[in-house]
């Protein structure tokens, strides 16, 4: 799980998180390895940068450098800052909706459209409040949502269909693409939390994983213009391609 490193320089760092790798500890297992972990074996100096956070419990977590996350099973580029300075300067990028972020994911069943746009309000799911949900019957404060797709290819594989998109979220809420996915009937391949039914009885395209990846991230550099950072389509996926090709 060790992640590749995509650029640094004296402010940010931007790294390939392999799938299963958290971002920093959840405060419920100290013993995990963590990518926050892994860099400030690196960079002793990013210890303390960025923002305070506390686990459930109320236990103080290690987020020193984290800027924005992915989910432990999601694949793809993070960037994380150095310095305070730096930190401050991306986070505000992302809390105005001004990153570019694009993923890829294989879901279960074709997707019909080319392009499209899911425009759904996310609140907590009614079975389970650690959960999301972007359908009729969510709990909480709905935060509006907004994910962009394109479909790259569809077909079968052994008799069941699936789809290969492009996924551009324009908002940055929790789970976002799994749930706005699910909430579509189009759940991605291999997420255990949000369709672990279609786990259970699909074969999931072979795949390992939860089959989505942060692909591209595009941004203003601290004292800099705007650069874009690609964490390469992994292998596995590109063999998930190939199965489906028609």
């Amino acid at each position: 799980m060790e992640p590749i490193i995509i650029f640094e320089n004296n402010d940010i760092v931007v790294v390939n998180k392999s799938a299963g790798l958290l971002v920093h500890e959840d405060g419920f297992d100290d013993t995990q390895p963590t990518l926050v972990s892994w860099l400030l074996k690196r960079y002793p100096d990013m210890q303390g940068v960025g923002e305070p956070g506390l686990s459930p419990k109320g236990k103080p977590l290690e987020r020193s450098g984290v800027v924005h996350r992915l989910d432990r099973d999601t694949s793809g580029v993070v960037v994380c800052a150095k310095n305070q300075d730096a930190h401050a300067f991306l986070k505000q990028q992302f809390h105005d909706r001004l990153v570019y972020k694009e993923y890829r994911a294989f879901v279960y069943g074709r997707v019909h459209d080319r392009w499209g746009t899911i425009d759904r309000p996310i609140g907590r799911s009614a079975k389970d409040f650690r959960l999301r949900s972007a359908q009729r019957g969510a709990r909480g404060i709905m935060r509006p949502a907004t994910t962009d797709y394109e479909r790259i290819g569809a077909g079968e594989y052994e008799g069941e269909s699936f789809s290969y998109v492009k996924l551009i979220p324009k908002t940055g809420r929790t789970h976002q693409l799994r749930v706005h996915l699910k909430a579509i009937d189009r759940p991605i391949v291999g997420d255990t939390q949000y369709a672990p039914a279609h786990v259970e009885r699909s074969n999931n395209l072979d795949l390992k994983r939860l089959a989505l990846h942060a692909h591209i991230l595009e941004f203003i550099v601290p004292g800099g213009e705007s650069e874009r950072f690609m964490a390469p389509v992994p292998p596995d996926f590109e063999t998930a391609a190939e199965r489906i090709a028609e």
